[in-house]
């Protein structure tokens, strides 16, 4: 027997499979199908880390599997390759965008293919390809043309460093996700999608979906909806009145002054009658130059000025009451105006405090001076009028009825979730396809024009003033209007990465089509994903923004469900060694080329999927890798001892049926470390019986194949076996065989278990009335005891009652 050499194997049936097309999707619509998707990468110029076989592995198994059940499966890959990371590495190699990709697409497929998983690459496709982002421009239009693209001067998250707009997701704890660098504001135009149409829907339909509790969870604390009212608050001597949003109306009478914020437009109405007018400008100054995240952070020092010569009153008191300005408040959530309960509300109170503003108690429980009573979701009214001493809940009731007769409020839902910020002052990117006229305004590029390429250029740095590259590109900017043939401007902002991303799982189904997205033909068959893997760092953003562009794509006819995924599951990070995340800088980075090398591709598979609970983080382990490849080397060992025999032997066939069962069950669940454990226990068995005959060889094998590809088709091969093990079906268990003939049962004395005996599973009550008082422990505890009563459960337990 020639001994196992994982380099040789591995390429030879990598080959195999390529010449072959052995994991292109089938044309043919007659079989079930199964579509299954992973992330696609950015294809960045480090290549693959350790990370990224873990769930394209995952879902590999699933799919493997699914083939050998029957089923025509689809599970594509591609490159997400648009974005600052490439931009940024070729302005400081000075090399172009596009050949940057190219070369990081290459280095990264040639990782995928050495680790043997079963992507259809004949449907591969890349965001950066005119052929691909042409339909990304259309959707875009198809947005526009329904009134959800939108341009408008907007403040926006400005990130210095990368001289580039960032939407609120963006931007995490107030720094550019990308580079880290703090997020300023910045007034620009932007253009806008307007996902907040379908903020309830997007809610909604997670009720359709098979999706990780904590994925929805995510989704639905992202769009943050809320039920409650606004209110007007009239300006005292003014027309004017400021609108709030609350989902405490109930507080009402405990609202002791009102803030706004900086940019809140009736500061630069009553300009004239503001009495420190200076000071506030002062202030929106100093405002300005914050992130939302720091302006919104609870813990920060609170500061704001009052508008001097500005009252409000209270609409349901009368009282006259104070109003501030504060950049705690941002107009770009609710209505840029909040009232104040510091009674009930921490913020407010530690504003009142520092500004010595009155504080009232309008729910009874806490002593509201010394801090805010917050634990107001039940409880007593006190202090408030017409609502005084009813219940929370009743009062919300009738001060809603009060303000909503009185014409002074509405009852309404708010979201969070704000429009989705689509301009990027960048050059790598899709051009937007639009033109402005000064007759005819923004103008669609033809749809019959599309794709609108991106020009050559030989600079590609952002520019200072925030306008982005390709506003340099004269020729290029310069065109003439689509609908009145007079001289016009292309839009030079570019899409953000997100675009390219938001619908790619739908190109995969028709990657050569140049007639539309995809046919509906394919659509309907394809659609929806059955099962998509991700990191749970996109279940917020690429997630919500994919759902939005599916929903609307749904809305047009065009897509057939109002989901684009049924099944959404994550997986959890690998860290190193030391337990840290993974960094060049901690130099505990490991690179998977290196680890193919030395072991092979299919111990790395089995590894990771052996590593522990797929959806946790786990740390990596040389000791780890080098078990599973000696696992690898006991597998190729079974050559040694195969008999003859088209039946399961009767020394393992309960064995066999209990893998099956348990391998099946496992991989369907993303058990995978305890589905390769039970494979473990199996050759432990094997080996112990001294061998394995072909009909328990061929299903051990067909059971390992999807973890470990490679070394089960050549050892199926050099079996003598018909055909590619991964054509073979996926091995059935009989439920009944799984069931063990002897079992073990406890054996209760008055309730208090005593013993264990072992008995066949169909023993009689005078067989298990004979174990159990043969058993030394069972009959000392009943001792000289009279027996009252024998209850006898066949195969869960035996109680004997004495006294």
């Amino acid at each position: 027997m020639r001994e196992y050499n994982p380099k040789n194997i591995e390429k030879k049936w990598q080959d195999i499979w390529d010449e072959k097309g052995t994991f292109h999707a089938s044309e043919e619509k007659s079989k079930p199908k199964f579509y299954a998707l992973v992330e696609f990468p950015y294809p960045s110029g480090q290549g693959l880390h350790v990370g990224h076989p873990r769930p394209y592995t995952a879902l590999d198994i699933v799919s493997r599997k699914r083939r050998m059940e029957g089923y025509n499966v689809l599970y594509p890959m591609g490159w997400d390759a648009f974005g600052l990371p490439t931009e940024n590495y070729a302005i400081k190699n000075k090399i172009h965008p596009k050949l940057v990709t190219e070369q990081n697409v290459a280095r990264f497929k040639s990782q995928l293919k050495s680790l043997g998983l079963s992507f259809d690459w004949s449907r591969e496709i890349n965001t950066t390809d005119p052929e691909y982002y042409k339909w990304t421009q259309w959707i875009f239009l198809k947005l526009y043309e329904k009134g959800l693209a939108y341009k408008k001067e907007a403040s926006i998250n400005w990130c210095p460093d990368c001289k580039v707009g960032l939407s609120n997701e963006e931007v995490v704890n107030g720094a550019c996700e990308r580079c880290g660098t703090e997020v300023s504001r910045k007034i620009k135009n932007q253009w806008m999608l307007k996902i907040t149409e379908y903020a309830e829907r997007l809610i909604k339909d997670l009720d359709l979906v098979d999706y990780i509790q904590r994925v929805k969870i995510q989704q639905k604390n992202w769009i943050g909806k809320s039920e409650g009212m606004e209110v007007d608050f009239k300006l005292n001597g003014f027309e004017e009145a400021l609108r709030v949003y609350t989902t405490r109306p109930d507080t009402l009478y405990g609202v002791t002054y009102m803030v706004i914020s900086p940019e809140h437009p009736v500061i630069d109405k009553l300009k004239e009658k503001i009495e420190n007018m200076d000071a506030i400008e002062e202030y929106r100054e100093f405002a300005s130059k914050k992130s939302d995240f720091e302006r919104t952070e609870m813990a920060k020092d609170k500061t704001g000025v009052a508008l001097e010569g500005i009252k409000a009153i209270n609409p349901v008191s009368g009282k006259e009451i104070p109003v501030w300005v504060s950049d705690y408040v941002l107009m770009s959530y609710g209505t840029g105006a909040i009232m104040a309960v510091p009674g009930h509300d921490t913020r407010d109170w530690e504003f009142a405090k520092k500004f010595e503003l009155p504080i009232v108690e309008v729910v009874a429980g806490g002593d509201v001076q010394s801090e805010a009573f917050t634990d107001i979701e039940n409880g007593t009214m006190i202090n408030s009028g017409i609502i005084d001493g009813l219940s929370v809940e009743d009062a919300k009731v009738k001060i809603a009825e009060h303000l909503e007769a009185q014409g002074i409020g509405e009852r309404t839902t708010n979201y969070k979730l704000r429009d989705w910020v689509f301009s990027r002052q960048r050059y790598w990117g899709e051009p937007i396809p639009m033109v402005y006229c000064e007759s005819c305004g923004w103008v669609p590029v033809p749809e019959e024009e599309l794709p609108l390429t991106l020009p050559e250029v030989e600079s590609y740095e952002p520019t200072d003033n925030g306008e982005s590259p390709l506003a340099n590109i004269t020729d290029w900017v310069n065109t003439e209007c689509p609908k009145c043939k007079g001289a016009a401007k292309r839009e030079t902002d570019t899409m953000p990465q997100w675009a390219g991303s938001s619908w790619y799982f739908l190109r995969y189904i028709d990657p050569a089509n140049d007639k539309e997205l995809a046919s509906k033909e394919n659509l309907d068959y394809w659609i929806p994903v059955d099962w998509y893997n991700g990191g749970m760092e996109h279940t917020t953003l690429h997630l919500l923004y994919s759902r939005f562009w599916h929903k609307f794509l749904y809305d047009c006819g065009i897509v057939p469900t109002a989901e684009p995924y049924q099944k959404r599951t994550s997986h959890g990070m690998i860290l190193g060694e030391n337990n840290e995340k993974m960094s060049k800088s901690r130099g505990n980075v490991v690179n998977p080329d290196e680890v193919v090398e030395e072991f092979g591709a299919d111990t790395l598979r089995v590894y990771e999927m052996f590593i522990g609970d797929f959806e946790k983080s786990v740390s990596w382990s040389e000791n780890g890798v080098r078990g599973c490849r000696r696992f690898l080397d006991r597998v190729w060992r079974l050559q040694e001892i195969l008999v003859d025999g088209e039946e399961y032997s009767s020394e393992l066939e309960s064995s066999m049926h209990k893998t099956i069962k348990k391998v099946s069950e496992d991989f369907e669940n993303m058990k995978f470390n305890t589905g390769i454990a039970a494979l473990m226990g199996l050759i432990n068995e094997i080996n112990s019986v001294g061998k394995i005959n072909k009909a328990e060889y061929r299903t051990f094998l067909s059971l390992l194949n999807p973890a470990a590809p490679h070394i089960t088709e050549e050892l199926w091969e050099l079996a003598g076996f018909e055909n590619m093990l991964n054509e073979s079906p996926w091995p059935l268990w009989d439920e009944e065989k799984t069931v063990d003939d002897v079992i073990e049962i406890a054996v209760q004395v008055n309730g208090k278990v005593k013993g264990i005996i072992s008995i066949s599973k169909d023993a009689s009550a005078e067989e298990a009335h004979e174990k159990a008082f043969d058993d030394e422990k069972i009959s000392g505890a009943i001792g000289d005891k009279s027996v009252v009563k024998e209850i006898y459960v066949p195969g869960k337990i035996y109680n004997i009652v004495v006294k």
